[in-house]
């Protein structure tokens, strides 16, 4: 017969022998992304030739998304099916910042044709920086107009940063500007965490301090050293595990892997699919 005493006694050894082995239950809370995905101009030369092959291998590594501003072959559609055969979902689609509205709205047509669901502007600035309060002015103006025409069409709308939106200016930092002065129901934010790195700034802190306003992370790593070079996924210095905790909090839910300037963009794929599959966070 168990006892009360026994049972406080056993009940007592389990928790003591717990902390000394925290594995003993299995407890963990530690998790793996879900999916993943590339945009696919990190095997832009890759894709010069055999495509479909190109493709199928790069969804063989393991992911099942991709962001792509335009189709190749014969036809979106066509584009399309062949996607859904090999496993890979097209999720964003891209907007030239400085286009006619006629030019903006026939690049959501293709979105919509690709069947994405977001639209993407890389460079939401009409000078190449450093950037000044009036550069701000202007860029949060043209973002509002193109997230409203986004919306409109049935899209989220979000800009990708670079590095130089964490140069100081004379009221702070145009990254903060941008994201206080656009409508956060029609504006997102495309996060790339080597940017935001690169110009000194913390990905973590920036990702709880805009929660809600992100619904892509670009995953590139940072080489070590001074020179700060690119570098796939895995093989350079950011802390990626925290940054997945903190977005998977967030509901964040595309993680899309990139690197500027890659030599080799399949292994690049190759080596991050690898490393992700792997990462626990």
């Amino acid at each position: 017969m168990i006892t009360r005493r026994k049972f406080i006694s056993a009940s007592s050894a389990i928790i003591a022998a717990a902390a000394y082995s925290p594995s003993l239950f299995s407890l963990s809370s530690e998790k793996k992304l879900k999916k993943f995905g590339f945009i696919s101009g990190i095997i832009e030369k890759e894709l010069e030739g055999d495509w479909k092959a190109v493709l199928k291998q790069a969804a063989s590594f393991g992911y099942t998304e991709i962001e792509t501003g335009n189709y190749l072959g014969r036809s979106a559609e066509e584009y399309l099916s062949f996607l859904k055969e090999i496993g890979l979902r097209p999720v964003a689609g891209y907007i030239n910042f400085t286009d006619s509205e006629s030019q903006v709205l026939n690049s959501i047509d293709l979105t919509k044709k690709l069947e994405m669901k977001i639209a993407v502007t890389y460079w939401p600035w009409f000078t190449g920086g450093p950037f000044s309060e009036d550069d701000c002015k202007k860029s949060t103006d043209r973002l509002n107009y193109l997230g409203k025409l986004c919306n409109e069409n049935g899209l989220e709308f979000c800009w990708h940063n670079h590095d130089k939106e964490f140069i100081p200016m004379e009221s702070g930092l145009p990254f903060d500007f941008l994201m206080n002065n656009t409508d956060p129901d029609l504006v997102k934010c495309e996060l790339d965490i080597y940017w935001v790195t690169k110009g000194g700034a913390d990905p973590l802190l920036l990702l709880r301090k805009y929660k809600g306003r992100y619904i892509i992370l670009h995953i590139k790593d940072m080489a070590p050293g001074n020179t700060k070079d690119f570098e796939c996924p895995g093989n350079g210095i950011i802390d990626f595990s925290s940054i997945f905790r903190e977005a998977d909090s967030q509901g964040i839910k595309h993680f899309m892997v990139e690197r500027d300037n890659v030599p080799d963009g399949i292994a690049c794929l190759k080596s991050a699919a690898e490393y992700l599959k792997k990462l626990t966070y």
